[in-house]
């Protein structure tokens, strides 16, 4: 079974987490071909915001964004027993590395401006024929609302790939955009139709429930 893992930058601002997590990646590797996709979380979107206060445009800002992920990629390295030495740059590498697995983990940051390591996450699911795509986040699940800002928002147990497009056609996309998943994600989704989950990763236990089939996030099917 092949497991696409999209890991929020969120998890990469305290060591023992990351350490945790990476504990529940090795164990996994060992009975799935994984692969997993680094966010650029907080110091990314600092980054971002210093830049665009110097003038920057839009598509330097991704860039910037891009080498906080793959920085982020590499302290997941370091976390992890069995990965291999350096992230990946491109799909076709991966899946190439990844076509006789030896059970180790690739690992990959962002790779082009114009969308979030959600897209290369489901990009790559896509590339590869991923049976199951994880989108390891901060929330419990996606949202009619930002969560965070609306007390009373909904949330979705489950949704078709074209509702998924449809709210987040909503968002507005721009470098260190916080929304769960990006439309261009839900685009890759929605064409190539592979099993996706949004969950909470606070509890690393919970990424190794939605691999196994058990979660409280929300299922696009």
């Amino acid at each position: 079974m092949k497991v696409v893992i999209s890991l929020g930058g969120i998890f990469f601002s305290d060591a023992e987490k990351l350490k945790k997590i990476a504990v529940v990646f090795d164990e996994l590797a060992q009975s799935y071909n994984l692969c997993v996709v680094t966010g650029g979380g907080e110091r990314a979107r600092e980054y971002i915001k210093l830049a665009r206060e110097l003038g920057a445009n839009e598509a330097l800002c991704d860039y910037l964004g891009i080498a906080l992920t793959r920085i982020n990629a590499k302290l997941l390295i370091a976390a992890l027993k069995n990965a291999y030495p350096e992230p990946f740059l491109d799909y076709k590498e991966t899946a190439l590395a990844k076509a006789n697995d030896t059970g180790k983990i690739a690992v990959m940051g962002g790779v082009s401006p114009g969308y979030t390591t959600d897209a290369v996450a489901a990009i790559l699911a896509e590339y590869v024929n991923a049976d199951l795509l994880l989108n390891v986040t901060s929330v419990d699940g996606i949202y009619d609302a930002d969560p965070r800002k609306y007390p009373g928002a909904k949330k979705y147990d489950r949704l078709s790939p074209k509702e998924l497009v449809a709210l987040t056609m909503k968002e507005e996309l721009k470098a260190g955009s916080r929304i769960v998943i990006d439309p261009v994600a839900a685009k890759i989704i929605e064409r190539s139709g592979i099993k996706t989950i949004v969950i909470n990763g606070s509890n690393p236990q919970n990424i190794v429930d939605a691999v196994h089939g058990k979660h409280q996030g929300t299922e696009i099917v």
